[in-house]
C-alpha cells in the first residue's frame, strides 16, 4: 500500500505523541512514559516487542505489574540476561519497582515488553495502544509507533 500525504502526516503525529510524556490516571499521575517504539514483526509466529522510558516523578515508589494490548494475546515484561559464556536468554521479569525520581528503561538487551501470541503482524508505519498496569490498580496508556524491522531506537 502506497503512503499518501495524509497517512504520512498521521504517522508523524502518532510518533510525536508517542515521544511526548503522557500523564497517567488516578494514583499514577506522577508517571510519565517517553520514547515509546516497537519494531515491525515477521508475521505472527514470532513475538513482537515494545520499548520506552517510564519515569516516576512522584514521592512514592510504584510497581509496574502487567501490560494489556489488543495486538498480543500474552504481553509480559521480560528481562534479557547474558551469562558468563555470552549466551543470552529472556525470562519474565515479574513486578518492576520504579522508585521516586527514577526512570526504568524498557530497551533492547534489557527489560522490554514482550508481545507474545501476536493477533496480527506489526506493520511499519502503524501504531498500537499499550496499557501499563500498576499495583494500585491504575494504568497508563501509551500509543506505540511501529518502526522498521531493523530499528534500534525511537528515532529508527
Amino acid at each position: 500500500m502506497r503512503k499518501t500525504p495524509i497517512m504520512a502526516k498521521a504517522a508523524a503525529l502518532l510518533a510525536f505523541f508517542a515521544m511526548t510524556p503522557i500523564g497517567a490516571n488516578a494514583g499514577t499521575s506522577d508517571i510519565d512514559v517517553e520514547n515509546a517504539w516497537s519494531r515491525a514483526s515477521i508475521g505472527t509466529a514470532r513475538p513482537g516487542v515494545a520499548y520506552m522510558d517510564i519515569r516516576n516523578a512522584g514521592d512514592d515508589p510504584v510497581s509496574l505489574v502487567g501490560l494489556r494490548t489488543d495486538v498480543s494475546g500474552m504481553p509480559e515484561i521480560h528481562r534479557t540476561s547474558t551469562d558468563g559464556s555470552g549466551v543470552s536468554s529472556m525470562a519474565p521479569a515479574g513486578d518492576v519497582m520504579i522508585g521516586p525520581g527514577e526512570v526504568v528503561a524498557l530497551e533492547p538487551g534489557g527489560l522490554h515488553a514482550m508481545l507474545m501470541r501476536l493477533q496480527a503482524p506489526l506493520r511499519e508505519g502503524d501504531s498500537f495502544a499499550l496499557q501499563l498496569l500498576f499495583s494500585d490498580g491504575s494504568e497508563v496508556t501509551v500509543m506505540v509507533p511501529i518502526l522498521g524491522i531493523a530499528a534500534r531506537g525511537p528515532n529508527g
